[in-house]
């Protein structure tokens, strides 16, 4: 393609669409054949810089992702060059992560455990040594291309912070030595529940990004949904697994009934059901009279059970109206002695008014700390429906001020209307 037949601004979606949709797998080639992961998102990130200077002028490649791939290779190569000259070492790919596996007694997978490239290196990611929200934040960035901004958001830590803990946590793979190996499948039931905190924040950040001009991102919450699934394939009956599963199955089920023919927001009640997924409905359903979840479960395990549970009573009510709000917040009161964050507090809140009134609700919402523009919105909903129009708009307007996504802003601002 000549570049006078293309506008700046359709070569900036073309990379957009590249960078969203094939980043995890390019960094998990580039991971697989460098063992370098500090190397990779850097490598990346400069192929889409020149990407963003040379397409406009030369034109978009036949195969952008293996464009991009091609030049990050180069950055790699050029930058193991200028390191094994700076050591005096064996020039290019020469690295001692094998030996260091040996070392710490993770061996690495010889490939016929895992043979689905984003999943070897989301457990690549998540090492214990790492921690928890260091390793889910690393792998949501560089597998799943997740925004540092959306990340610090499921987090609830400002932008600048989360950077900063993903950056440690590249430093330390590399000032530690830990291994680039998968893990011997003794030790993968561990590593699978880190494995699985970063799929239902990855689903999260799908089901409902903070920016954007997205409501949803159905790609990186089916994502979500297919990493859980190969993870079963490995261990059908793993606790953690079919919970999750069930959860993200309800949630997702909905997705087509999310948004009008306009593109615009239509809310849980004005949903039409007989857009709903039903098989994905049956599916969830079963799994959650699994036998794997009728014995001692985790804690993590227990929230994704309790969180499918509540999907689960709205997925099955016939009608909006017949929706079964007592026993839903009874379930919120479970999920949040579990250790649930603010946001199950405000989803609480919201069915504490649905329940007993949006003058209840409104006592809930008081002791919710979430940061963001759902608490001011729900706010918003509550004092219109008990008629304090002057204090709903005030709540929207706060409401629409701190929203970073095109689609709830839209609505938001039709509320103030």
């Amino acid at each position: 393609m000549t570049p006078d037949r293309m506008t700046p601004r359709p070569y900036a979606a073309a990379l957009q669409d590249v960078v969203r949709d094939d980043w995890g797998r390019l960094a998990a080639v580039l991971t697989g054949q460098f063992r370098r992961l500090d190397l990779v998102e850097d490598a990346l990130g400069d192929a889409a810089e020149a990407a963003a200077r040379r397409w406009p002028s030369d034109g978009l490649p036949e195969r952008p992702a293996a464009w991009l791939l091609t030049v990050a290779r180069r950055r790699i190569l050029d930058q193991l060059r200028a390191e094994a000259m700076a050591a005096r070492r064996h020039p290019l790919l020469v690295t001692d992560a094998e030996h260091r596996a040996e070392r710490s007694g993770v061996m690495a997978d010889p490939g016929d455990l895992i043979d689905d490239d984003r999943l070897r290196l989301v457990l690549l990611c998540t090492h214990p040594a790492l921690g928890t929200e260091g390793a889910a934040a690393l792998a949501l960035r560089l597998v799943l291309g997740v925004s540092t901004h959306d990340i610090a958001r499921l987090f609830l830590v400002s932008e600048p912070t989360m950077a900063a803990r993903i950056t440690r946590a590249k430093k330390k793979i590399v000032a530690c030595g830990l291994p680039f190996g998968i893990p011997s499948a003794t030790a993968l039931p561990e590593r699978l529940e880190a494995m699985a905190a970063t799929a239902y924040l990855a689903f999260t950040a799908g089901y409902a990004p903070a920016s954007g001009d997205a409501l949803l991102r159905a790609d990186l919450s089916g994502e979500a949904i297919r990493l859980v699934r190969v993870g079963l394939s490995l261990r059908p009956n793993e606790p953690v697994l079919v919970a999750l599963l069930a959860l993200m199955l309800l949630q997702h089920s909905r997705r087509d009934a999310r948004l009008d023919a306009a593109g615009d927001l239509v809310l849980l009640p004005d949903q039409d059901r007989t857009r709903w997924h039903a098989t994905e409905i049956d599916e969830a359903v079963a799994l959650l009279t699994s036998p794997a979840l009728r014995g001692p479960i985790t804690q993590q395990t227990a929230l994704y059970a309790v969180q499918a549970r509540i999907a689960a009573e709205h997925a099955l009510a016939p009608t909006s109206p017949a929706t079964r709000w007592t026993r839903i917040v009874a379930l919120y009161d479970v999920l949040l002695d579990l250790g649930a964050g603010p946001s199950a507090a405000l989803a609480r809140a919201v069915a504490v008014a649905e329940a007993a009134g949006p003058a209840a609700g409104l006592a809930a919402l008081a002791t919710v700390t979430l940061p963001g523009h759902r608490p001011h919105a729900a706010r918003g909903e509550f004092l219109a429906r008990l008629g304090d129009h002057q204090g709903a708009r005030a709540a929207y307007e706060e409401a629409v001020a701190l929203c970073d996504n095109d689609v709830e802003r839209r609505h938001l601002r039709a509320r103030v209307r």
